[in-house]
């Protein structure tokens, strides 16, 4: 893994290339000040010499803190308002169009997902567009077969279209649970009555919502279907969803469909409403507004709801993932001398991302608040740092918000390991060759890879590719705590 010394050393060299006009015009006005000529002139060539001379190293600094994914005691949070769980993750990302008022929301199942396009042209470069959005440059083209479903008595129907996917909400497509917004079909058909007004109205919930008649198909189901991204993510798991209730009792709804589709729709129809960090409180709500969330919740409480699966099955057929963009994941490279010093490997957790304006072609750039727990003993620490995440690696946040972070020797400076993270996650399948060349898979298995990653770090042994092969001569030291690793994990 490239060091921060290394990729400063080689932004100096970039910048200086880039700005080599300041020291030229400093060398020009230092000589000519020497040779008295025109002491005004010298003057002038030695400040515009300053100015560009000193812009080398201040640009190369900004260009490397951006560029590596660093972390430092400077980057600690301070005097947060809101304090997270452990288990949280907040998500801040650009709404969804609300669509007309007859529309309604509805969950759709992904059946089918696979990458239509992506192709941006900036290289490994950084990309700001101003103003509050998501360019279509910077945003996957992903071809859809959702299963949405329709009101009590109606049937659910399909649809095949393509989404431009926010970087951000890949993994609701992954987890396979999708909020969609249902448009009313043309005021021309055989549905365009009283009925039709009462059957889209968002303010009725859908389980009291009347069905189309004799068992025909809603007219919704021939209207335009609007995929809701960011409610999607609270449907789908990947951002925690919680109440606070009038008596100060706070219920966990993550990965409660049912319910948290009834809330967003009453959301919708109160005109939004506000969530701190992943809570919604009833104390901060209108009257009319929380006695309806107090109802939904008395409803559920009588009967209450399973929490669904991470991911739905058939997730191998909307597996996008090995499509994305971004970096292979690997056991990881250590270094001898950092490992004896006493560098080693910490897990971290993501517990908020907010989208920014900025992108790279293998991810969007974020602000993101890491929570670090020391492995000294210290109390774990929140850091605010902004981080370029990796695409494949946002498709499988509905499993896990884990990071790899290498610790410096001593301990003064944290680095994301991006390659390390991506095995642990899943993005790519691991597996162990034994001496007995016996291939055992480790994909799913991060109660195993940890481990394993752990062992090659403290030893300085690199393994830069997703599979462990124990029959390497330099694999020598640790073959024997590795098999133990694994065999004890094995069913006997």
């Amino acid at each position: 893994m490239r060091s921060y010394a290394g990729a400063f050393v080689g932004n100096l060299v970039f910048t200086a290339i880039c700005c080599v006009a300041g020291p030229f015009f400093l060398l020009i006005g230092l000589q000519t000040w020497h040779d008295g000529t025109d002491r005004g002139i010298a003057l002038t060539c030695v400040g515009i010499g300053l100015a560009g001379t000193v812009t080398i190293p201040v640009a190369a600094f900004k260009l490397t803190r951006q560029g590596f994914p660093r972390i430092t005691r400077r980057d600690r949070v301070k005097g947060a308002s809101v304090r997270y769980d452990d288990d949280t993750l907040v998500m801040l990302t650009p709404e969804s169009p609300q669509g007309p008022a007859r529309a309604w929301l509805a969950r759709a199942d992904v059946l089918e997902a696979s990458l239509a396009h992506y192709s941006p042209d900036g290289e490994a470069t950084f990309t700001t567009h101003w103003g509050d959005y998501t360019p279509d440059e910077f945003t996957p083209l992903i071809r859809l077969r959702l299963r949405v479903h329709g009101v009590e008595g109606a049937d659910s129907f399909e649809v095949t279209q393509e989404w431009r996917v926010p970087s951000m909400c890949l993994s609701a497509v992954t987890a396979g649970r999708l909020v969609v917004l249902v448009h009313p079909a043309p005021s021309t058909g055989p549905f365009a009555s009283s009925d039709t007004a009462s059957f889209a109205d968002p303010a009725t919930p859908l389980d009291t919502a009347p069905a189309a008649p004799g068992g025909v198909t809603p007219p919704a189901a021939s209207g335009k279907v609007t995929a809701q991204w960011p409610r999607s993510l609270l449907l789908a798991g990947t951002r925690t969803s919680r109440l606070l209730d009038l008596d100060g009792h706070r219920t966990d709804v993550t990965r409660r469909p049912g319910r948290l589709l009834e809330q967003m729709r009453i959301s919708r129809a109160a005109g939004g409403v506000p969530m701190t960090g992943d809570t919604i409180d009833l104390g901060r709500l209108d009257p009319h507004t929380a006695g309806r969330y107090t109802a939904l919740a008395d409803r559920f409480h009588a009967r209450p709801e399973d929490r669904a699966p991470v991911t739905e099955p058939g997730e191998e057929s909307r597996w996008i993932v090995d499509e994305l963009p971004g970096c292979t994941g690997e056991f990881g490279s250590a270094g001898r001398r950092w490992s004896r010093r006493g560098g080693h490997l910490i897990r971290a957790r993501f517990v908020e991302l907010r989208g920014t304006t900025t992108f790279q072609d293998h991810g969007p750039v974020l602000d993101t608040v890491v929570r670090i727990q020391p492995d000294d003993g210290t109390p774990p620490f929140d850091a605010a740092r902004r981080l370029t995440l990796p695409m494949n690696y946002l498709a499988v946040l509905h499993r896990t918000r884990d990071v790899v972070l290498c610790v410096a020797p001593r301990g003064t400076s944290y680095v994301v390991d991006w390659p390390r993270t991506n095995l642990l996650a899943g993005v790519t399948p691991a597996k162990v060759i034994t001496p007995a060349s016996a291939e055992l898979p480790l994909t799913g298995r991060p109660d195993l890879i940890w481990p394993l990653m752990t062992l090659l770090a403290a030893h300085g042994v690199s393994a830069p590719t997703p599979t462990l092969d124990l029959r390497r001569p330099r694999m020598a030291p640790i073959v024997p705590f590795a098999l133990r690793i694994v065999h004890s994990a094995l069913p006997r």
